[in-house]
């Protein structure tokens, strides 16, 4: 998405404006032009070659959890300058702001929500919609990072690609809690405490989708995640989210391993959509009358 992202800071020197109304344009030509060349790529003669390398494009899991591993070894040396100049992989938080437990509970975070945006989204997406709701998907997501935040100059101007994303990533957030409660016994947690953290807390974040997967995730791993959030633009004082303690260097690793699991989970599911939906359509080719 590298392509798509240059294209859309070029596009963008034409169409900003601050206000919605631009925003909105400037997204929906975006992901309208995504969407024709999705449809495009999946009529050509190996369509299912197609949808593999969009999915391919669109996953992000294997370098999230790369940067996790690497991360967890900077935090363990107590290597905090080179963690800071790792944070820009990860979140879009003022690193400088960040000490020692601020660069852990970061990172634990962060692999929480992209697993969720990064990895399950994605297939999803791709099991539902094929070649067109991947890309779709990915774009908004890319977009979202790029002029969805509360910045002076994207608060109006971002608004319809931060909620664009949101409506995008609602299911697939929910079904990655439940993929976190499942696997949290691959860390040596309670799918119970997963669930009852969800519950109880998820509500509470101002991201409809990140609360879910940041409270699953500090459920399953029996921490505390949540507090003071220093972006270059703002201070975001977070809710609590868990009841555990604060995390640990060594939680960093759990956390990459829990990921790592759901992903798998989501794989799995993903094919399994994909194939009942499949049968669907041919079911219904089939009873439909001929004329």
């Amino acid at each position: 998405m590298a392509l798509f992202g240059s294209g859309a800071a070029r596009l963008e020197r034409l169409t900003y404006r601050d206000n919605r109304a631009a925003g909105l344009a400037h997204t929906g030509l975006l992901l309208a032009g995504l969407a024709l060349l999705g449809v495009a790529a999946q009529r050509r003669n190996r369509p299912h070659l197609g949808l593999a390398a969009a999915t391919f494009v669109a996953l992000g899991g294997t370098s999230l959890n790369r940067v996790g591993d690497r991360m967890a070894d900077l935090l363990a040396a107590d290597d905090v300058d080179g963690a800071r100049a790792l944070v820009p992989s990860l979140c879009g938080r003022d690193p400088a702001s960040l000490d020692a437990a601020g660069l852990t509970r970061a990172t634990v975070e962060s692999l929480a929500e992209n697993t969720s945006d990064a990895q399950v989204a994605p297939l999803l997406w791709a099991a539902v919609a094929g070649v067109p709701g991947v890309l779709v998907y990915r774009g908004a997501n890319t977009l979202d990072a790029m002029i969805g935040h509360r910045s002076p100059r994207y608060l109006r101007f971002g608004w319809a690609a931060a909620r664009f994303d949101d409506v995008l990533n609602y299911v697939p957030a929910r079904v990655t809690g439940l993929l976190v409660a499942m696997c949290a016994p691959v860390v040596g947690g309670s799918p119970v405490a997963a669930l009852r953290a969800w519950r109880r807390d998820a509500a509470r974040h101002p991201s409809p989708n990140a609360g879910v997967v940041e409270a699953s995730f500090a459920g399953a791993l029996g921490v505390r995640l949540g507090g003071p959030t220093q972006y270059a633009h703002q201070l975001e004082i977070r809710p609590s989210l868990g009841n555990g303690r604060a995390p640990e260097v060594a939680d960093v690793g759990r956390a990459v391993r829990l990921s790592r699991a759901v992903q798998g989970a989501a794989a799995l599911v993903a094919v399994a959509a994909a194939g009942w939906l499949s049968g669907a359509c041919r079911s219904g080719r089939r009873a439909s009358p001929r004329v």
